[in-house]
């Protein structure tokens, strides 16, 4: 899942980068790299202010997650490479001119590509006080084995420290002649919505949802043992306009489609800007996707780095970084109504209510994966 990045504003770290302290030969640095503005800019500026160490702190902003997989690949790349004697051509790599970071923000749905192709090492949560007051679903999610599959007895391979969900979307000027408004998957088939719907361009997602109208999991294995499923995509394929993963609301916004199906992070922030838009929850539950902070491979393990994800944790902290960024926090917080602009009541009051119908989009085996992704080609060309 690549989500874009958003809420280009004062709240976030919107700069090439933010550089807090003073350079020194022996000073302690930290350098982050992040998925652009998911952290707050006054929280680093507040952790600055906590740390007892002078530290110089680096926090680049990095606009997809598609491309601080790729950081991480390349610095695996330059690795393998020096260390088969090659070190005169690093100069000629891509990406060599960007250092490697103590910590990258990574996707949760990213995890086990990169614990497989060993970009990322384990995080040693026994350095991190807050670790404990992480629920079991979030402690279960980045604990994987050595293929990246979910293991109760694993590493730690990921601190998540925001969330967000997949949801609905739609143009309430468009409903106004109907009695009734979109609330839940199953109103995706309604006639009235024929051709004027735009879906992700994602197998897991779309072949999701439609597992969920049917009282399924997003992460069922044998989709061949669905009868209807098929049918019901038949059927869903009339309805969507086009399928797209990063312009989706751009013609919802013109008018050009009714509804669409996308990531909180991507809709959240415009919803004030295009009051005639409204986001909805799917009832019965939906997908959650989670930024995490990983550890590159190879990169030596600061206590700094631990005192960071420790600090996301904090109760307060975690709260600025859910309203701020208009997400969700995986730490348990206390958030009123009147915090809250009034779009963000529908997220973050319900949490707990969504967070318990819905899934993360969990690995899958290879032979799975191609299964949805074939269904998914298949579903697309039916005409």
């Amino acid at each position: 899942m690549d989500r874009r990045s958003f809420l280009v504003g004062t709240s976030g770290l919107a700069v090439s980068q933010l550089l807090i302290g003073c350079a020194g030969k022996n000073q302690i640095q930290l350098n982050v790299q992040l998925l652009k503005n998911s952290i707050p800019g006054q929280v680093v500026n507040q952790f600055r202010k906590n740390i007892k160490s002078e530290a110089q702190l680096k926090f680049s902003p990095i606009d997809q997650i598609k491309n601080l997989f790729q950081q991480l690949q390349t610095w695996h790349q330059v690795k393998a490479e020096n260390q088969q004697g090659l070190t005169r051509f690093l100069r000629m790599l891509p990406g060599q001119k960007t250092p490697k970071a103590d910590l990258v923000t990574l996707g949760d749905y990213w995890l086990k590509a990169a614990i497989e192709q060993k970009i990322i090492q384990p995080i040693e949560t026994e350095q991190i006080k807050q670790w404990s007051g992480l629920s079991e679903k979030w402690q279960q999610l980045v604990q994987r084995d050595n293929q990246g599959n979910l293991n109760p007895q694993g590493k730690v391979w990921g601190a998540p420290y925001r969330w967000g969900n997949t949801v609905i979307v739609y143009n309430r000027d468009k409903f106004k002649e109907f009695d009734w408004q979109p609330k839940d998957w199953e109103d995706l088939w309604r006639s009235e919505l024929r051709s004027r719907i735009s879906l992700l361009n994602q197998p897991r997602e779309v072949i999701g949802l439609v597992l969920k109208k049917l009282g399924k999991s997003y992460n069922t294995e044998n989709l061949d043992q669905i009868p209807t499923l098929e049918t019901e995509l038949q059927a869903l394929n009339q309805q969507v306009k086009f399928y797209d993963s990063t312009t989706y609301l751009e013609p919802l916004i013109t008018g050009d489609t009714w509804l669409a199906v996308g990531w909180s992070s991507d809709i959240i922030p415009i919803l004030n800007r295009y009051p005639k838009l409204a986001m909805v929850i799917p009832q019965s539950g939906t997908a959650i996707w989670a930024d995490l902070w990983v550890s590159p491979a190879g990169v030596e393990k600061k206590a700094l780095a631990s005192e960071w994800i420790n600090f996301c944790w904090q109760p307060n902290i975690a709260k600025q970084i859910a309203i701020l960024t208009k997400t969700n926090s995986p730490i348990a917080i206390n958030i009123s109504a009147d915090e809250l602009q009034e779009t963000l009541n529908n997220l973050l009051l319900q949490n707990q209510k969504t967070l318990e119908k819905s899934e993360f989009l969990l690995p899958l085996s290879s032979a799975t994966t191609k299964q949805y992704e074939s269904l998914f080609i298949k579903m697309k060309n039916l005409g």
